[in-house]
């Protein structure tokens, strides 16, 4: 721990208040007790007076030299800017002295991250990666329901996060220059490839398929990861902006039963909405009866087949109060580099299985 805090809260200073610093971060950072948003790095105007307005009280600066120079009154660095610059500002920030957490994809490649997590084990902090999508309340339930042996043993997972965008939103993350790190394979891939480790652990093959479909697109917006898990899952994912009608977001099939549920989790769109958690409040990234999934077998869940199975509250707060947590206690942070680096070994190959038609082993 490197600052003096506010009162008991660690103090934080955010890089990037578009999308992911906006929307995801800052609220997050100041929803948790543990932790105060101290200043926000943005050189635009408009987000300038966004997290103003967004954050009274909060410092700004226009280059994040401006967190390495003020180091010793800080206790967490958050990058949450565009995925080029990841790797170069977690660096410039362990090397500072600063515990840093970033979003995902931590980097373009496995070996990237290792070397990342390598410089924060040497200097003794803090590395980790927002994977929010760990506290979807369809993935906390879905977790509950496999821990409870009701589906017997887990033989295939489907995941499925589709989108239906027919037109190009430009911008990076739609960028087809590879420095950019654009595209549905590390953007959504990120997600689904860290959530099939999280429950089933490595994989051993991987298989995927990737197309750029809609006119004017750079890069990557349909893509399809197929992955044989060490203990003989498999796992199908699918990443799509083109999905005209859209799948169930999980299924999973076990010897015993299945389970299947359609929709995504909430707390995005409340965020967006402009909709905060409160500390101990209730309702936070809950959902009615009629989005629960269901496990059954031999039924469609379409046609009332099957057992609702009620959905655990989605909880991204959590993910930072385990960042406060590990600050203070000097434990492990709620998802490592060494997790982030197994996920990107997966992407690397899917992207080399893609081009070239090739299974590849790991």
């Amino acid at each position: 721990m490197t600052g003096t805090g506010t009162g008991d809260a660690l103090r934080v200073g955010l890089v990037g208040y578009g999308l992911a610093g906006s929307v995801f971060h800052a609220p997050l950072i100041a929803a948790e007790p543990g932790l105060v948003l101290d200043t926000v790095v943005t050189a635009n105007p408009d987000r300038r007076e966004q997290a103003r307005t967004e954050h009274p009280g909060v410092r700004l600066a226009t280059a994040p030299e401006e967190l390495w120079a003020r180091a010793g009154e800080l206790d967490l660095v958050v990058i949450a800017s565009p995925n080029k610059t990841h790797v170069p500002l977690a660096t410039a920030a362990l090397e500072a002295g600063l515990a840093v957490v970033v979003d995902k994809p931590l980097a373009a490649a496995a070996a990237e991250a290792r070397a990342l997590a390598a410089l924060a084990e040497r200097r003794g902090l803090l590395l980790s990666v927002f994977q929010n999508r760990r506290w979807d309340n369809d993935f906390l339930t879905l977790t509950r329901v496999i821990e409870s042996g009701e589906l017997g043993d887990v033989q295939r997972f489907e995941s499925r996060f589709e989108r239906w965008r027919p037109q190009p939103k430009g911008g990076w993350r739609e960028s087809g220059d590879p420095e950019e790190i654009g595209g549905l394979l590390y953007d959504l891939g990120s997600h689904v490839v860290d959530q099939a480790l999280t429950l089933f652990g490595p994989a051993v093959r991987v298989y995927a398929e990737s197309d750029t479909r809609r006119p004017g697109a750079e890069a990557d917006d349909d893509t399809f990861i197929a992955l044989t898990h060490a203990n003989g899952v498999r796992s199908h994912l699918y990443m799509s902006a083109t999905a005209a009608q859209l799948g169930p977001r999980f299924r999973v099939l076990g010897s015993s039963a299945g389970f299947v549920t359609y929709g995504l989790d909430p707390q995005e769109a409340a965020l967006r909405a402009g909709e905060r958690p409160s500390p101990g409040a209730s309702g936070w990234g809950a959902e009615g009866e009629s989005s629960w999934g269901r496990v059954g077998a031999g039924e469609s869940p379409l046609t009332g087949g099957g057992r609702p199975v009620e959905t655990v509250p989605g909880d991204y707060p959590a993910y930072y109060a385990a960042v406060a947590a590990a600050l203070r206690e000097g434990t492990a942070p709620p998802v490592t580099a060494a997790q982030a680096a197994a996920a990107l070994d997966v992407l690397e190959a899917a992207r080399r299985s893609a081009r070239e038609g090739i299974a590849v082993t790991l």
